[in-house]
């Protein structure tokens, strides 16, 4: 039997690390297993950017969002008119979410929550996943994404306790790792509390790596699968079944192929 592929499920691929070399950070990633790498943004910027590199790139599936750390409603108003006019081609939304590390005022939380819940909204109108960020914030957005009935969600990199995960597990809700599991106490206890049927990969490169001092980037995939399987103490093709199946079920069977071409939506 054919092995399944690996999609990285959170990257930011615009990053000006990544400029001068890009097709080559590609090329690795092919090579190492990988056929497709969602690519997150946290500006508009980004996300007009993520959809030139997806033209350039057929590796690339583009996603657009607001990091949590922008708390500007009118910046968020003009993320959301764009995510309305490009959702045929997009995968995803996010980056989105919350940070309770970098947004410590009450008054800019709330505004945070609201933004928050604008694209929650967002997500249900378009039949579009969440790809969420929710760093030292993990319960606040689970709650919020179930108080709001959220459906398509993806938490990516939850740096919580696992018991802050189980709610949003139990309702149907996907957790990314990352590789810095293989350094990451928290990452480690999370997997192996976590069933195999709510994980998925990612990599949020260039951050989040094994070396913490280093550039990360999608070919480091095949680390997290072989992490997953120690930790969970199944064999590698059993997790990469699973991740793969656990990703088509978010993003869809169309998640390896793609358009056919850049003016083909792949909503079906």
């Amino acid at each position: 039997m054919k092995q399944p592929s690996m999609v990285d499920t959170h990257a930011h691929l615009c990053d000006a690390m990544f400029a001068s070399d890009l097709a080559v950070v590609l090329e690795r990633a092919r090579a190492a297993g990988i056929s497709a790498v969602i690519a997150v943004g946290e500006n508009l910027a980004d996300a007009e950017r993520n959809l030139l590199l997806s033209r350039e790139y057929s590796m690339i599936r583009p996603a657009a969002g607001l990091y949590p750390a922008h708390i500007d409603p009118n910046e968020a108003a003009a993320l959301i008119d764009f995510i309305r006019t490009q959702r045929g081609r997009l995968w995803a939304i996010g980056e989105v979410g919350l940070d309770h590390r970098v947004v410590e005022m009450p008054g800019q939380r709330e505004i945070q929550m609201e933004i928050f819940s604008r694209f929650i909204d967002l997500s249900l109108e378009l039949a579009l996943p969440l790809n969420v960020h929710s760093r030292s914030a993990g319960e606040k957005a689970v709650s919020l994404l179930l108080q709001r009935g959220a459906r398509q969600v993806q938490l990516h990199a939850f740096d919580g306790k696992a018991v802050r995960a189980m709610p949003g597990a139990e309702a149907g809700f996907y957790f990314s790792i990352p590789p810095s599991v293989v350094r990451s106490r928290q990452k480690q206890k999370l997997v192996k509390r976590l069933p195999l049927t709510r994980l998925l990969l990612e990599t949020d490169s260039p951050v989040l790596g094994p070396d913490p001092g280093g550039r990360n980037e999608p070919a480091n995939l095949p680390l997290v699968v072989q992490a997953i399987a120690e930790l969970k103490q199944v064999s590698e093709g059993e997790v990469l079944a699973a991740v793969w199946e656990n990703t088509r079920a978010l993003y869809g069977d169309a998640i390896v192929q793609g358009p056919q071409d850049e003016g083909q939506s792949h909503v079906t």
